[in-house]
Formats: C-alpha cells, sequence, structure tokens
C-alpha cells in the first residue's frame, strides 16, 4: 500500500509518497501506525490527543474511511492508496 502525502506532511517526512508492506489484514490504523514508526515528526502532526486530528483528512482509496467504513479499523487491500491531508488555505 501506499501513503500519499500533502503539503507541510510531505516536506515533514521528506517525501510525498511512501509505500508500506503490511499483512494483507492490515486496518488503517495499522498503517498510520507503521507511518509513523518511518516518520516519527508526523505523529505530531497528524494526531491529538492520540487521534487523528480533527483538521486532518484521511483517504482510503480516495473515500472517508471514518464516514463511510470502519474508522481505525477499516480493511485495506495490499495495494490501497491512502493520503493524507493537512487544512488547506489560499486565496
Amino acid at each position: 500500500m501506499e501513503w500519499k502525502l500533502f503539503a507541510n506532511l510531505a516536506e515533514t517526512a521528506g517525501r510525498k509518497d511512501i509505500a508500506l508492506d503490511l499483512d494483507d489484514d492490515a486496518t488503517v490504523e495499522d498503517a498510520l501506525e507503521a507511518l509513523f514508526e518511518r516518520h516519527p515528526d508526523l505523529q505530531a502532526e497528524v494526531y491529538e490527543n492520540g487521534e487523528l486530528a480533527e483538521h486532518i483528512r484521511l483517504l482510503v482509496d480516495g473515500t472517508d474511511p471514518f464516514a463511510t467504513a470502519d474508522g481505525y479499523e477499516t480493511r485495506l487491500d495490499a495495494d490501497a492508496e491512502l493520503a493524507l491531508f493537512p487544512p488547506v488555505s489560499g486565496g
């Protein structure tokens, strides 16, 4: 599976794309833990009080697993694309 990181999250990790090899029964939570293990500085930007920060958006294959699936317990396919978006501003 692959993480896509945007804006300051990509800057913190030093890259926009991060490939991970996880077990077939991996969940969104497992993928987040593996991402933070590889790039620990991201955790402070993505989590608040042990949960996904309210201003961060996480998508799995283009959909929000917290709105359309089982949140952290959503099962992932081996070829899943996960994305993390920080707040967007501009004009």
